[in-house]
């Protein structure tokens, strides 16, 4: 199977798009579209389009496909993805033993990497052992990240070259969590430069051919280290090889503990850190039961998950970021792990001041355990909830992962509805590799929450995972994510089954084709199948083109 690359970038003379469908705000008939370099020039009708066409333009003709504002992902992890994509795929294992067969399958006599596997989705759900899976790769050292990526399987060669024994989450067998899960992961990533950087291109030139325009990379000490972010960000500069890919948006999560300390942490780096936040850990994941909960995991009575900050720490933090005006933020996933970051958010508030926290504009990964309370406080200090849709098509629902960890706590999590309503600012990703690049898909989990009460329209959905996300990264250009003229030329052409206008309440017709709405038209996602990208164009400049574009 071939991978898309990065393309060369190259500025094409004007282009007129015609024939097809432009989800515009200027006007939601709009069958046409100019792009004028970077810019988007004009949107109309398609007897217009033939009133300006001229011999200088290219001429795309759309054949009834949808230009859409380009997709922006809020979490995603590039260097992860890359490796993610070129390593063993074990989503798609059902047992112990399938997972032993496709370590011994992997060709070679260097590591085995692989990513994905669910036990909650075999058969019984037993884990080979460290000595099971020294057989199966004949001494070579595994690594192999659970689908969250909070914890792996590995074997004991790699659990003693990593020198792991001591740390915290070293069971002593095959499996690896907290401190020892990150000692493992990162023996396994010291590569060089350019290994890396290819890495990194392999996993933007995944997101173009999805129509990604940008994405948020949220590095770590514990995840890349800086010079993984370094290179990360090394992909916005004015070479042609950078030019051709979607934006990085760098994220660095390491904590602050001055206003001084915030600075310098931002300022180490000579590019345009967004904010010190993203992983930023208060607490673990769901399914490797380190999420820090306020009552015991349901399968696990015994467990509670973890909490890596205190709330002075956290609150530290925060106070720091708010007074340096930088964006600051943690991942945090348990209500517990919550109750931490909203405490810390009313610590540094009496500290600082609530207005320096509100302009601040903190942003919190995940947020999956939401009560009413923790709604009013988000909402109050206009904190950003950075949430993955895919999550809970993935593992929400009648017998799904949450389920069997929370038991009746997993009615309701992730409430989008419900943070929206209380003006929440919410925006939506991936947190690739844990969930694929899918944006579509992402949107249709929006429509069809497991909870029907969270569930929210096509169109919030879809500007959660485009414009917000812009105002997430607290972009310059306040018109970045919609193709009005003089916006940024940055979109997604789409091949579409049907367009339709989509409404939230499931208790009347979901999907109206009337024009009267006047609300301009995404593609009808309840076919099964998601759009196929034929164009992904960022500031004028192709990302990505389907040969079926131009045939």
């Amino acid at each position: 199977m071939s991978h898309p690359e990065p393309l060369p970038a190259t500025r094409t003379k004007t282009v007129l798009y015609r024939n097809g469908s432009v989800y515009t705000a200027a006007d939601p008939f709009a069958t046409a579209m100019v792009v004028d370099g970077g810019t988007v020039a004009w949107v109309g009708s398609e007897q217009a389009a033939s009133s300006i066409v001229d011999s200088s333009m290219e001429v795309i003709d759309l054949r009834g496909a949808l230009v859409a504002p380009g997709f922006v992902d809020s979490h995603i992890h590039l260097t992860e993805t890359g490796i993610a994509l070129e390593s063993l795929q074990l989503a798609g294992v059902r047992s112990a033993k399938e997972l032993l067969d496709a370590v011994a399958g992997v060709p070679g006599n260097g590591p085995v990497l692989g990513h994905g596997w669910d036990e909650t989705t075999w058969v019984d759900g037993a884990l080979p052992t460290a000595e099971e899976l020294e057989r199966a790769s004949a001494g070579r050292l595994v690594y192999l990240s659970r689908v969250d990526v909070h914890s792996a399987l590995v074997s004991g060669s790699l659990a003693s070259a990593s020198g792991v024994r001591e740390l915290d989450g070293f069971d002593g067998g095959a499996t690896v969590r907290r401190e020892a899960h990150t000692a493992v992961r990162q023996a396994t990533r010291r590569l060089p430069q350019d290994e890396l950087r290819r890495h990194q291109g392999r996993a933007l030139s995944e997101a173009a051919a999805n129509g990604y325009v940008a994405v948020a990379e949220m590095g770590a000490p514990h995840i890349g280290g800086a010079e993984d972010l370094r290179l990360a960000a090394e992909w916005n500069n004015s070479s042609p090889e950078s030019a051709g890919v979607p934006e990085v948006l760098p994220y660095w999560g390491e904590l602050a503990t001055s206003e001084e300390h915030a600075r310098r942490l931002v300022g180490q780096f000579g590019f345009g850190v967004r904010g010190l936040a993203g992983d930023l850990n208060i607490d673990g994941s769901i399914g490797s039961r380190t999420a820090g909960l306020r009552s015991a995991y349901t399968d696990a009575p015994v467990e509670q998950g973890s909490l890596y900050l205190t709330v002075d720490e956290a609150a530290a933090h925060l106070a720091a970021c708010s007074l340096a005006g930088v964006q600051g933020g943690f991942h945090v996933i348990g209500d517990a792990g919550l109750d931490t970051a909203l405490a810390a958010l009313e610590l540094a508030a009496r500290e600082v001041g609530e207005q320096r926290v509100r302009a601040a504009g903190h942003r919190f990964e995940h947020v999956e355990m939401v009560d009413a309370a923790a709604v009013g406080t988000l909402a109050r200090y206009a904190v950003t909830v950075s949430a993955q849709p895919a999550f809970d098509a993935a593992w929400g629902g009648p017998g799904g992962l949450y389920e069997q960890r929370l038991g009746e706590r997993s009615r309701s999590m992730n409430p989008f509805a419900t943070l929206f309503a209380a003006g929440v600012p919410v925006c939506f990703g991936s947190d690739s590799p844990v969930t694929p690049l899918r944006p579509w898909s992402s949107v249709r989990a929006c429509l069809e929450h497991n909870n029907q009460d969270e569930r929210i329209s096509a169109r919030a959905a879809f500007l959660g995972h485009t414009r917000a996300g812009w105002r997430a990264a607290k972009h310059s250009d306040p018109m970045a994510g919609q193709l009005v003229p003089g916006a940024p030329a940055s979109f997604a052409v789409w091949e579409v089954e049907e367009l339709m206008v989509q409404v939230a309440d499931g208790r009347v017709q979901s999907w109206s084709t009337d024009p009267r709405a006047r609300t301009p038209l995404l593609p009808a996602l309840d076919t099964g199948t998601d759009p196929v990208c034929l164009q992904t164009v960022r500031n004028g400049v192709e990302l990505f083109a389907s040969p079926a574009l131009r045939s």
